[in-house]
């Protein structure tokens, strides 16, 4: 990856130590799934979703939405932006790497979402050495650090020669797995013995080039076909008036969505 070939979410410096290294943090996935925008079947006007208050039978202009905490049915702990925003983290240029650990011994149920760190101009030898060096011990860098207003613990390893980024699930977002797990029983050394021969006829070096999402797949098969066979349809453009705001208020309402769901 070079830089300028990815858009980068967010720039800073890997830290520990004495070492300060340049980086970008760009995405390291993309989901395969394939989404389908709600029209409506008389002119294929795309539909958009309103803020409406059943109560009351209106939709709820942006001025009058407020945030709600639910500790029980239909009760409530409102807060403002402000006193949101006093509580926010201050947004910070710096991954703090404040120890080393042993990626093995991270059970995967604490990965969250993965990403990719590329060295910035001037951080590209210190970059290459400490991802050589992580890679060879198998080590991770834990850090914490804040993007979008929320403080993330992460996990800074080596992946293929890049250095790749996991935000952690804190613990208490872990869901308690003592009622999932089965009685305990007394099972036979022969029933041990023959799962574990299953197991060890079935091991194979993983490679996730030989799986696809079969789903996926054919739905771009038949979206191409679709294609083929017919143009597709364009949505009506909507005029707006010189001088009036948005119809019925669907772009100042996107538009504060957009705010809340920055703000969370």
């Amino acid at each position: 990856m070079h830089e300028g070939a990815v858009h980068g979410i967010w720039s800073g410096t890997i830290s520990f130590s004495l070492v300060a290294i340049p980086v970008q943090l760009v995405k390291a996935v993309e989901p395969g799934r394939v989404s389908f925008h709600l029209l409506h079947s008389k002119d294929y006007s795309p539909l958009a979703r309103r803020m409406f208050c059943p109560e009351e039978g209106v939709i709820v202009p942006p001025q009058e939405i407020i945030r709600g905490y639910e500790i029980g049915p239909d009760k409530y702990i409102l807060i403002t932006d402000e006193e949101l925003e006093s509580v926010s983290p201050e947004r910070s240029r710096t991954i703090e790497i404040v120890e080393f650990i042993d990626m093995q011994e991270v059970d995967p149920i604490y990965y969250d979402h993965p990403y990719y760190l590329v060295p910035l101009k001037g951080g590209e030898k210190a970059y290459r050495l400490l991802a050589e060096v992580m890679r060879r011990t198998n080590k991770a860098g834990l850090a914490k650090f804040v993007l979008h207003e929320r403080e993330y613990l992460v996990a800074v390893k080596s992946t293929e020669g890049a250095l790749a980024l996991i935000t952690l699930h804190y613990p208490e977002e872990i869901l308690p797995d003592e009622d999932l797990s089965p009685q305990e029983e007394t099972i036979a050394a022969d029933e041990k013995s023959r799962i574990k021969k299953s197991i060890e006829q079935m091991m194979k070096d993983f490679y996730p080039e030989k799986y696809a999402d079969e789903r996926r797949e054919k739905i771009v098969d038949l979206l191409k076909k679709k294609l083929k066979e017919k143009p597709p349809v364009e949505a009506p453009e909507v005029e707006e008036a010189e001088g009036e705001g948005p119809p019925d208020l669907i772009a100042a309402l996107e538009e504060s969505m957009r705010e809340v769901k920055k703000n969370r």
